[in-house]
């Protein structure tokens, strides 16, 4: 039995098909206790066939509807994934000041105003230069940026990029890497364990073990688990994998919020 999922999609986001009544519905039938939505909001995404923006006044009808209607059952959670560039910061205080949201996720899907997932940013960098830029642009918005609860799928550059392998080694990135986990710390946010690795054929979540370990190790606490799921049938999708990796690597609790305020649920 699972708790919660902290990151879930549905189809007011721009790559994903399923309803949110499906999405809760399925929730309901795997026992979960919470539900994230967590829908995109990109402002400037470079890719235009994806704006990743969302008319939020209609969003919150249906949401206000949902939750009304399932309320006996699950505690919906109106979450959001940002994807954070640091040129869009005005553009992001303003949206927050409008809408409540429970639960914020701070992503980037865009490195130097550069898409990840068409291969833009990839292009002319090797390997290693490219995952590096990738942990230095993350640095820069942790230390510039901190409306966010937790920090989404951390060491994913990996699951993108023209390269042989999709290996990606704390070891060759350790300093930088804890440095970001220090900085997210310090300043009393999370980190999430994404588990839609695994769909990826990473044959893990994100991030990797050695760095949910490297966390706990630096004092961290916060930590969601998501499925990053944008079809009903991903809503838990190797949870049993992600809550082994957490007690492994020394944690007891999940973390859930309400109005923003972090508590935690034993595994």
């Amino acid at each position: 039995m699972f708790f919660a999922d902290y990151h879930v999609h549905t189809s007011f986001s721009s790559d994903c098909q399923e309803s949110m009544e499906n999405q809760i519905q399925k929730a309901i039938e795997l026992g979960l206790k919470e539900i994230a939505l967590t829908d995109h909001v990109d402002f400037d995404y470079p890719d235009p066939q994806f704006p990743f923006m969302i008319d939020y006044d209609k969003y919150m009808i249906e949401f206000d509807r949902i939750k009304e209607k399932y309320k006996d059952k699950i505690n919906i959670i109106l979450g959001v994934e940002i994807g954070y560039q640091p040129h869009i910061v005005n553009e992001l205080n303003d949206f927050f000041s409008k809408y409540d949201f429970q639960f914020i996720i701070c992503s980037m899907h865009a490195c130097d105003r550069l898409d990840l997932y068409n291969g833009d940013f990839f292009k002319g960098k090797e390997q290693k230069n490219a995952y590096l830029r990738y942990f230095e642009c993350v640095l820069d918005n942790v230390k510039k940026y901190n409306y966010y609860d937790v920090y989404g799928h951390l060491d994913y550059i990996n699951r993108y990029g023209n390269y042989e392998n999709k290996i990606l080694s704390y070891e060759d990135y350790s300093d930088i890497i804890d440095t970001i986990l220090k900085t997210i710390i310090e300043a009393g946010k999370g980190i999430e364990i994404n588990t839609s690795g695994f769909r990826y054929g990473l044959g893990h979540p994100s991030p990797q073990f050695a760095i949910v370990k490297r966390y706990k190790e630096l004092g961290g606490e916060i930590i969601t688990v998501g499925s990053d799921a944008h079809r009903k049938e991903d809503i838990c999708s190797h949870f049993d994998c992600a809550y082994e990796m957490l007690k492994k690597a020394g944690f007891s609790k999940i973390t859930v919020f309400k109005n923003r305020k972090a508590s935690f649920v034993n595994i």
